[in-house]
């Protein structure tokens, strides 16, 4: 299997395709924590604007890493639930909304840690590119561009380095534009497509919003 050395090579891979696309006016949008490393290779290359989707996967208990929901923080919080896999856990709407808002405080305390009281980079009439490291199930994803779509931004861009095939037919749908390096036959998880995918840190996500800000500064108005 052909995998990826490490986030950053993933990110250079990615933004050599979407350098080539000239969209008007973009912005990128990475999913921390794993997002941000791939998102700062695009940021270095296009030299646009970066910032963060603040979302948290609802794991299910005793299986966190299985995704019953997902949920975006903002003026209006976001859920979108797996119902497939909420059924199959025998979750209610109830027990997900409890599991979200313990995910609604740890969003709280990320913002604060990142962003250290910086403004949301303005995203309406542009084009906003929402990078992650891959996506697994889409629930957390789906959240994200669910959110994102409410900010008006002029087109909506999904960019990952690696999908499962049939995830990524579901979610065309959801996007004006839908860029995956690679749909194996064979998934697996995510991290089955890396050489290194060791856990990105909050130091690291703050030391690398930080650079973003060098390669092309946020406007600093809300939007």
């Amino acid at each position: 299997m052909n995998r990826f050395t490490d986030r950053a090579e993933a990110g250079q891979a990615l933004a050599k395709v979407l350098l080539e696309k000239s969209y008007h006016d973009p912005v990128v949008l990475a999913l921390p924590r794993g997002g941000v490393p791939v998102a700062i290779e695009v940021v270095r290359a296009l030299k646009v604007p970066m910032d963060l989707v603040m979302v948290r996967k609802i794991g299910v208990p005793h299986q966190p890493e299985l995704a019953a929901a997902a949920i975006v923080n903002g003026d209006d919080p976001q859920l979108v639930v797996n119902a497939h896999i909420a059924a199959q856990c025998g979750l209610s709407r109830a027990d997900i909304d409890r599991l979200a808002e313990t995910q609604l405080e740890e969003i709280r305390r990320r913002r604060g840690i990142y962003l250290k009281g910086r403004e949301q980079v303005p995203i309406k009439g542009r084009t906003a590119i929402i990078v992650d490291d891959g996506i697994a199930t889409g629930a957390t994803m789906r959240a994200s561009l669910k959110a994102i779509r409410q900010r008006n931004p002029a087109k909506l861009v999904l960019a990952v380095p690696v999908a499962p095939r049939d995830t990524v037919e579901e979610m065309r749908g959801d996007v004006d534009e839908l860029i995956c390096l690679r749909t194996p036959d064979f998934f697996g998880g995510v991290g089955t497509h890396y050489v290194d995918f060791s856990q990105t840190t909050d130091d690291e996500v703050t030391r690398l919003l930080e650079a973003a800000q060098t390669f092309a500064p946020a406007r600093n108005k809300r939007t």
